[in-house]
């Protein structure tokens, strides 16, 4: 039996927790948040012990394994607790809000021989997984370009305060929404970022980006464009994906359709449990990875999210594009280019 802890008892708590009890040898043990009545709101269905304090869940709660589900500058600090304690750990995204801390990680699992699993979501959303059985099939050719639209909302007050602490957060809309996109575009691509430009909002007196636009050459030629944008009219999350043969458009709100040869067809049709059913299927992945499988999504692939969302920052504040080295050297992950040719 698998003893599994939660750091965070935030919007996504709930998931993890009911993920755990549809798996068989996972025991959800211990919930810990600095907010008792939170912390409490989760474990009680479950008859979880709560904590106030994550070390002393790692000393006293018999742990195997541990979620961590907090703002994205503590993921460092409690990974590597974590490794010390011989934990297993499933950090959610982003990685960590500097290349340097994601090494850090990678480093103290390593050397501590525990599993590291980054909880890049969209890998296991039912629609998602649907359009990669369509690519996967080979029945629209080659990818060549993808647009990946999504509204969010960063105006004061609508989200914890810490989310408009770049200290805290890393950045805003880009290092958190925009995280998601890039997740599942460059998924779909297929390769590693080449080069990018960028362009970033400051709009409601917030202290970090509300809005985003990235513009993206993956290695092997395919092109993508992202926006993220702030109180857009309509609630948007749409990944569209352009092949030789035609398109896929992929929404948690429209499903999954494929569109070639003038006619359009559903493969995916958006279901209540679809949000619940992905955090399942991301849990079932960590505890395969337990048992000695190899995860989904790779470590180096979340780590590289992470170098895409900075470089985004560094291309938007210098006006310039960036060029990403293929190098995992955490000092040299970007040349700007000083002028465009």
């Amino acid at each position: 039996m698998i003893r599994l802890g939660i750091i965070g008892a935030g919007a996504v708590a709930h998931f993890h927790a009911a993920s755990a009890a549809r798996i068989s040898n996972v025991e959800l043990a211990a919930v810990c948040d600095l907010r008792d009545e939170a912390a409490q709101r989760v474990a009680s269905p479950w008859g979880a012990s709560v904590y106030g304090d994550y070390r002393a869940m790692f000393r006293e709660a018999g742990l195997h394994a541990v979620i961590i589900n907090t703002p994205h500058a503590l993921h460092l600090e409690m990974v590597v607790a974590a490794a010390d304690h011989g934990l297993h750990v499933l950090v959610e995204k982003p990685m960590a809000t500097t290349i340097a801390d994601c090494d850090r990680m990678i480093r103290a699992c390593d050397e501590a021989g525990v599993a590291l699993v980054i909880g890049q979501i969209q890998h296991f959303l039912p629609e998602k997984l649907a359009a990669e059985e369509v690519l996967a099939s080979g029945e629209l050719g080659r990818v060549l370009m993808i647009r990946d639209y999504r509204t969010t909302d960063y105006r004061p007050g609508s989200r914890p305060d810490w989310f408009f602490s770049e200290a805290m957060a890393g950045g805003g809309a880009l290092m958190n929404i925009g995280g998601h996109c890039l997740d599942r575009s460059i998924w779909f691509g297929g390769a590693a970022v080449g080069s990018l430009n960028a362009s970033t909002l400051n709009r409601f007196g917030v202290p970090v980006e509300t809005d985003g636009a990235i513009a993206l050459t993956l290695r092997n030629g395919v092109h993508v464009s992202i926006s993220v944008v702030s109180d857009a009219a309509q609630r948007v999350d749409e990944v569209l994906v352009v092949c030789e043969h035609g398109t896929i458009s992929c929404s948690p709100h429209n499903g999954t359709l494929v569109r070639s040869n003038g006619a359009t067809r559903t493969v995916w049709e958006p279901q209540p449990e679809d949000i619940q059913q992905g955090f399942f299927l991301q849990l079932q992945d960590f505890v395969t990875v337990l048992d000695g499988g190899t995860p989904k999504v790779s470590v180096d692939h979340a780590r590289h999210i992470v170098e895409v969302v900075l470089a985004s920052y560094e291309a938007a504040t210098s006006g310039n594009p960036v060029v990403l080295n293929a190098s995992r050297d955490a000092t040299n992950t970007a040349r700007i280019l000083s002028e465009v040719p």
